[in-house]
């Protein structure tokens, strides 16, 4: 259902005075066009992200079709970079993003605590409660964290369906994988810390599952896309602990590139959203994290990006519904709450970091 703005449309458009009525979702307060006013006066939102701008294109194409005259000013950079400038922007008082869109669950939350403008989205009623922090910052997205493999040099067999089985395939074949399994270098990417982190919480084996996962050395790197090019072309096998979105979107043009949702546990990731208390751009701000989460938006992002939709009620199957149906049980959704923080205490984050790394056996940034 919309709820139509505005009243004596077509005198108004007809003398020229306003556009034709704006249209919004049912539940948004009626003087939402105020804010739509405001974001157009405004003239753009900055948006600082995690997501490609590859993935994000068809999000960025449909928000300001739907919002002529705000442009999307949309800078795609690694998470610990996000971080690393956000923080440092903030503490000089000086321009900004207007928004932070993170792939970092854990320090996207810490600049949250801080940094976040609260803000009560009309489409939080539509979000699971585990994704909505304070109205401060949100989950958008529901994405099983997966395992890659080549399938030209991986038997169909051999693919790995749990942790535990990635773990005896490549201590049992030590010799094949020498050097030969990717993942995230905890050093350098925010991301691959929170997850191992997560797996650390999730699976009470995790440093014996680690330690055989590493038995052949690893290959680490800091980005999605780098970890799936060389796991297709060969130069590495199988990668773990990559984000299922940016693997099934390779997947659908790259006949090499093979997907298993480990059974025992997936974990799934949440990209978090949240509005800067100082955005220079606090209406458009608002207007993009509401179409991000709505309906419209979250439809872009699930058919048209392949990121699956933090709603159940989106068209197709890759939304929480889809991804229920698909795995069930073994969904370990990370929740958008004060626990992603535990591990970014300096004395906490030192010690599973040092562990970390004496199980995987390298140093960080580094090939072993």
């Amino acid at each position: 259902m919309l709820t139509r703005i505005g009243a004596s449309v077509v005198a108004m458009a007809v003398l020229g005075a306003v556009p034709a009525y704006a249209e919004f979702p049912a539940g948004y307060p009626a003087d939402y066009q105020k804010i739509v006013d405001g974001a157009k006066k405004e003239g753009k939102v900055v948006v600082y992200s995690t997501t490609d701008t590859k993935a994000a294109g068809p999000l960025i194409q449909g928000f300001e079709a739907l919002y002529p005259g705000v442009k999307v000013e949309y800078n795609d950079m690694n998470s610990t970079e996000l971080y690393n400038r956000y923080i440092s922007e903030q503490a000089a008082g000086g321009t900004s993003g207007d928004v932070v869109w993170s792939s970092s669950m854990d320090t996207a939350l810490k600049l949250a605590t801080d940094y976040a403008q609260e803000y009560a989205s009309p489409e939080q009623g539509q979000l699971p409660k585990w994704a909505v922090w304070k109205e401060r910052a949100y989950g958008t997205t529901y994405e099983p964290v997966v395992f890659i493999y080549n399938k030209r040099l991986i038997p169909q067999g051999d693919v790995p369906d749990s942790h535990a089985a990635l773990a005896k395939l490549i201590a049992s074949q030590t010799d094949k994988f020498k050097k030969k399994v990717t993942t995230y270098d905890i050093e350098k990417s925010g991301l691959g810390f929170m997850l191992s982190v997560q797996d650390f919480k999730a699976d009470p084996n995790y440093f014996a599952t680690l330690a055989d996962v590493a038995k052949g050395g690893l290959a680490v790197q800091s980005s999605t896309g780098t970890m799936m090019e060389r796991v297709s072309s060969g130069e590495n096998l199988i990668g773990f602990n990559i984000l299922g979105s940016y693997a099934e979107a390779r997947a659908k043009t790259d006949p090499s590139l093979g997907i298993a949702y480990p059974k025992d546990y997936t974990l799934v990731l949440s990209r978090v959203s949240f509005i800067s208390k100082e955005a220079a751009n606090s209406n458009a701000a608002k207007l993009w994290l509401n179409y991000v989460l709505s309906e419209k938006g979250q439809s872009i992002l699930a058919n048209q990006a392949d990121i699956p939709s933090i709603r159940n009620d989106i068209e197709g199957k890759n939304d929480i519904d889809g991804m229920t149906k698909m795995l069930g049980n073994a969904l370990k959704p990370i929740p958008v709450d004060e626990s992603l923080l535990e591990y970014l205490q300096p004395a906490k984050r030192l010690g599973i970091q040092a562990a970390l790394e004496k199980k995987l056996n390298i140093k960080p940034g580094q090939t072993t």
